[in-house]
């Protein structure tokens, strides 16, 4: 891709992103843009950061790190790691990443929260929830979800922001919704439930279902194909 097809397909979703807001009259700012780089070379991130990106997303933690330490230059530059994440990634996580949004076992969390280095301040954290129930999704269910959150608040190394999904696919706006609205009323109740955890983000809408998940109320959504282009190889 190059430098002005990514120039493009960046402000393409800028405006797709603010288009969809304002058909729901949602403020201009009530839902940014994550940048999906999985796959993608560090080359591609520097132009995406170049022209204003500042939110990326990985999946993969080598990759991820080695991304890292070739782009230490662009500050401020905020990574979230959004894929599956194994115990013994947990301390990479931990030292390199501002957010991580699948994390859907108390396990996962308290290592995250024990192994946090103290000096870059509290881990962003994203519980991932299993909104399909799909066999083949990572995720904690609905049922389980207010347990997990108690016990992340309680973890002092990790500052609990919302949810995040990825729900079966679905054809046409209005089935899209309906997995996006039952997450946001799941994020409703757990506000009520603590009212005074730092709950701001659902983590929903990716490239097929962007419109359908700022309906339901994203405050976060993840693009890669529309932003990148199809997904490399690994």
């Amino acid at each position: 891709m190059t430098d002005l097809v990514l120039s493009e397909s960046l402000a393409a979703a800028r405006t797709r992103l603010a288009e969809a807001l304002n058909a729901t009259e949602r403020p201009a700012d009530a839902a940014r843009l994550l940048a999906v780089s999985k796959t993608k070379p560090a080359a591609m991130i520097r132009e995406a950061w170049h022209l204003g990106q500042r939110e990326f997303g990985e999946n993969y933690v080598q990759e991820a790190l080695d991304k890292q330490a070739e782009l230490t230059e662009l500050d401020p530059i905020v990574w979230h790691f959004i894929g599956p994440l194994q115990s013994n990634k947990t301390r990479e996580v931990a030292e390199h990443f501002s957010w991580v949004h699948s994390v859907d076992r108390e396990k996962i969390a308290r290592r995250l929260n024990d192994q946090r280095p103290e000096a870059l301040g509290p881990l962003n954290i994203c519980l991932q929830v299993n909104i399909s129930e799909e066999t083949s999704k990572s995720g904690v269910s609905l049922e389980a979800l207010p347990a997990l959150a108690e016990a992340i608040l309680a973890m002092p190394a990790l500052r609990l922001r919302g949810l995040m999904t990825i729900p079966a696919p679905a054809e046409g706006r209005e089935a899209q919704r309906v997995p996006f609205a039952r997450l946001r009323e799941a994020f409703e109740a757990l506000r009520e439930r603590f009212p005074e955890a730092p709950l701001d983000t659902l983590s929903m809408g990716m490239s097929a279902d962007l419109e359908a998940a700022v309906q339901e109320g994203a405050t976060l959504v993840r693009l890669g194909t529309a932003i990148f282009g199809e997904r490399n190889t690994r």
